[in-house]
C-alpha cells in the first residue's frame, strides 16, 4: 500500500484522516485516548478491524502516559479508557473484541505490576495490529480463486486497507487477484451518504493501478440485468452465529438484487468480526447517526429545511442470501451455523486442515 491508515509512533497514534479524502492526504497525530475516541466517533478513521486497532492503540497511548505504580489507580484509569473506547461505535464487534484483549491484558496487572503492564498493553496493541494485515492477506489467498479474468467485481462502502490496519478484506480479495495477474473490472457503489465507495474504495484502488468504475447505489441492479457484474464482494461489521451479517447500510438490498440475478454474493471478514453470543442478525445493534449526513453534504444543506430523515448506518443481510463467507480460516459454505460451529471448534492447531474441507467448495 501507498499510505498506512493507522500507525503507532510511541507518544501519539497517528491516522489518516478518511474525512478529507480523496481531495486532501492529512494524518490526524492523536496524543491522548480521547482524540483516539474522537477519531473513531467522527469517521477519521473507519472500518470495523481498523476501528479495533486504533481502539487498541488508543488504551496502550493512555496507559503509557499514566504516572505513579500504584496497581489499582492504574487499573481505574486504564478501565476508564477502555469505557470510553467501548462507546465510540456500536455495531463492529472488531472494536469490542480489540478492548477484551486489552483488559485481559490489564487484569494482570497485580502479577506484573504496573510497568511492565504497560509494555505488555503496547506489545499486545501492535499485535492486534500486526495480526489484522497478516489475516488480511490470508484472506485474500483463499478468495482470490473466485475472481476470474474479464470478470466484473462490485463492492459496496470500503472494506480496504483503508477499514484495516493495512491490505483489506473485500478489496483484499481483490489486490490478491489482482497481484497473481487476474485481469477484470471493478464496479464501486458511491455508498451514501458518507460515500465512501466514491471516495475512499476508488481512491484506494486508484492508488493501486486497479481499473475502478463509481457508480450510484440505484445503478446495481441494472448493471447487473445487463451482465455487468460476475460476483459481489462486501466486508463485515458483526456477523450472527447463523451468518446474518450487519454491513454498511445498502448491503442488504445488494444481496436481494444479487439473488434475484442469480450473482454469487460474498460476505469477506475475518474471525474477529464473528459474534457467536449473537443467534441471529435480529440481536445486532444497528448505529443510527446525525441526520446532518443525510440533509446535508460537506455541510451544506441539500434537502428542504424542516425535513425529517432517517440515518441507519448498517442493515443486516440475512444468512439465506449470502452465498459464502471468505475467512482466514477458509471459504465458509453453508449451512453456516453448523460449518461455523465447526470452524470455531477446531483447535488452532488443526484448523489448517479444515481450509477446503467442509468449508469450501470450487465454484460459484
Amino acid at each position: 500500500m501507498k499510505f498506512k491508515t493507522i500507525e503507532w509512533r510511541d507518544d501519539r497514534v497517528r491516522i489518516l484522516d478518511q474525512r478529507r479524502l480523496p481531495r486532501e492526504v492529512r494524518y490526524v497525530d492523536c496524543q491522548n485516548a480521547s482524540s483516539v475516541a474522537k477519531a473513531i466517533r467522527t469517521m477519521a478513521i473507519r472500518g470495523a478491524p481498523a476501528i479495533g486497532v486504533a481502539a487498541a492503540m488508543g488504551i496502550a497511548l493512555a496507559a503509557k502516559k499514566i504516572q505513579g505504580r500504584n496497581p489499582l489507580d492504574f487499573t481505574q484509569s486504564t478501565e476508564k479508557v477502555c469505557y470510553e473506547m467501548r462507546q465510540t461505535r456500536p455495531t463492529a464487534v472488531n472494536l469490542f473484541w480489540a478492548v477484551d484483549r486489552m483488559q485481559r491484558i490489564l487484569d494482570q496487572v497485580h502479577i506484573h505490576g504496573v510497568e511492565k503492564t504497560k509494555t505488555k498493553l503496547v506489545k499486545e496493541a501492535l499485535r492486534i495490529y500486526k495480526e489484522d494485515i497478516e489475516v488480511n492477506r490470508k484472506i485474500g489467498v483463499f478468495g482470490k480463486r473466485l475472481i476470474k479474468n474479464e470478470d466484473g467485481v462490485l463492492t459496496h462502502c470500503n472494506a480496504g486497507a483503508l477499514a484495516t490496519a493495512g491490505y483489506g478484506t473485500a478489496l483484499g480479495v481483490i489486490y490478491a487477484a489482482w497481484a497473481e495477474g487476474k485481469r477484470f473490472q471493478v464496479f464501486s457503489d458511491e455508498t451514501r451518504p458518507q460515500l465512501q465507495g466514491a471516495r475512499l474504495t476508488a481512491w484506494e484502488l486508484f492508488q493501486e493501478k486497479i481499473p475502478v468504475t463509481v457508480i450510484t447505489d440505484n445503478m446495481a441492479g441494472w448493471l447487473m440485468k445487463g451482465g455487468k457484474i460476475n460476483l459481489v464482494l462486501v466486508g463485515a461489521d458483526r456477523i450472527a452465529r447463523n451468518g446474518d451479517t450487519a454491513n454498511k447500510i445498502g448491503t442488504y438490498s445488494l444481496a436481494v438484487l444479487s439473488k434475484y440475478h442469480g450473482i454469487p454474493f460474498y460476505v469477506v471478514a475475518p474471525t474477529s468480526t464473528f459474534d457467536l453470543t449473537l443467534t441471529s442478525g435480529w440481536d445486532i445493534p444497528i448505529e443510527e447517526r446525525d441526520i446532518k449526513e443525510v440533509t446535508h453534504f460537506r455541510k451544506k444543506p441539500i434537502t428542504p429545511e424542516g425535513v425529517k430523515a432517517f440515518n441507519p448506518a448498517f442493515d443486516v443481510t440475512p444468512h439465506g442470501l449470502i452465498h459464502a463467507i471468505i475467512t482466514e480460516k477458509g471459504i465458509v459454505q453453508k449451512p453456516f451455523h453448523k460449518n461455523l460451529r465447526k470452524m470455531f471448534s477446531t483447535p488452532n492447531s488443526c484448523r489448517e486442515r479444515f481450509q477446503t474441507v467442509p468449508y469450501f467448495k470450487e465454484g460459484r
